[in-house]
């Protein structure tokens, strides 16, 4: 548990903190830059592959043929989609890593 010493100087370090400065930073920018530019492509690929399958089984019949055996394409394309969750969620994780440098850069900017 933290002592009232240590929440006194967080609370102290919070309030003195300009964050305007620190969001018109370089740093916070290229932050959200590089965010940006990796996290809104794979979210639009998630969502036209997440909702192709209902859209294709829903107005077509392309995915009704058989792929091999008794299994559709259907099913092959929807477990495909947990096959592209774990693939993204492990992109996501590994990129984090930069992430996390340029926060703990932008934190040792904002300390001075």
């Amino acid at each position: 548990m933290a002592s009232n010493d240590s929440i006194a100087k967080e609370n102290q370090l919070s309030a003195s903190t300009d964050y305007t400065k620190i969001v018109q930073s370089q740093s916070f920018q290229e932050l959200l830059r590089k965010k940006r530019n990796f996290i809104v492509p794979l979210s639009i690929f998630f969502m036209v592959f997440y909702f192709t399958l209902p859209i294709l089984t829903s107005y077509s019949k392309v995915l009704n043929s058989i792929a091999f055996g008794t299994i559709s394409w259907a099913w092959i394309f929807a477990f495909a989609q947990f096959i592209m969750t774990w693939t993204l969620c492990i992109l996501y994780s590994k990129k984090a890593v930069t992430f996390d440098r340029l926060v703990e850069k932008i934190i040792k900017e904002a300390k001075g």
